[in-house]
């Protein structure tokens, strides 16, 4: 694989649809076993990683294990890996799947304890001194209250970026599901919004996306 033609890193002027092809570049060129695309694919992918199993699972502890176990089945899959689709939405199906086996797990031991609560997780999975960090931690006590599947497809398509084709594919879904569910969730959360500051946690994301409101 010739490097030179590679993107060198990640821009936040980027686009999303630009990250995606980059992102998707570096994980074929992994595949072929460049190195360096590899430290580019894991270092573009580490946070959403970590924030899309913390908002799944609900045990703090487990969100670094579960986004290592997440990249190592990835890295050892990604012979199989031809591009069809993102390889951001790949991995977050990965993730997803290794979040469902983490679960089995769990259910077929002894539990010594209530499980913590996921928004805890969620919080140590992300920095606390950027723009907006208290808004983003309102929100995410809102989005506690969402049914599972409503939350799940709000993270992927409003907090994550990922279109909804993709989010489709990543719940194993039709895509038509994925639009209702982030509806009923936005319509929701904008119920549970007050007046005192946080409403403005929820315009920061997706307000301006018309298609999360079909059906």
């Amino acid at each position: 694989m010739n490097t030179s033609a590679l993107p060198t890193s990640r821009s936040r002027s980027d686009t999303p649809a630009a990250l995606d092809e980059s992102i998707t570049a570096w994980a074929l060129a992994a595949r072929g076993g460049d190195a360096e695309a590899v430290e580019q694919f894991v270092g573009a992918l580490h946070r959403d990683v970590q924030r899309y199993v913390a908002h799944l699972c609900g045990d703090p502890q487990a969100v670094d294990d579960l986004a290592q176990d997440t990249f190592l089945r990835a890295l050892g899959s990604l012979h199989r890996f031809e591009g069809r689709s993102s390889a951001r939405a790949w991995l977050l199906s990965i993730a997803r799947r290794a979040v469902i086996d983490s679960y089995r797990y769990a259910a077929a031991r002894p539990r010594l304890a209530d499980v913590p609560d996921w928004q805890l997780a969620a919080e140590l999975a992300q920095p606390c001194d950027l723009p907006g960090f208290d808004d983003g931690i309102a929100l995410l006590d809102l989005l506690a209250s969402l049914p599972d599947d409503r939350r799940e497809a709000f993270i992927l398509t409003q907090l994550l970026g990922l279109p909804y084709a993709e989010a489709a594919e990543v719940s194993d879904c039709p895509i038509g599901t994925v639009r209702s569910r982030v509806a009923r969730a936005r319509a929701t959360l904008m119920g549970l919004l007050d007046d005192g500051g946080t409403a403005h946690a929820l315009e920061a994301v997706g307000e301006d996306q018309p298609a999360a409101l079909a059906a």
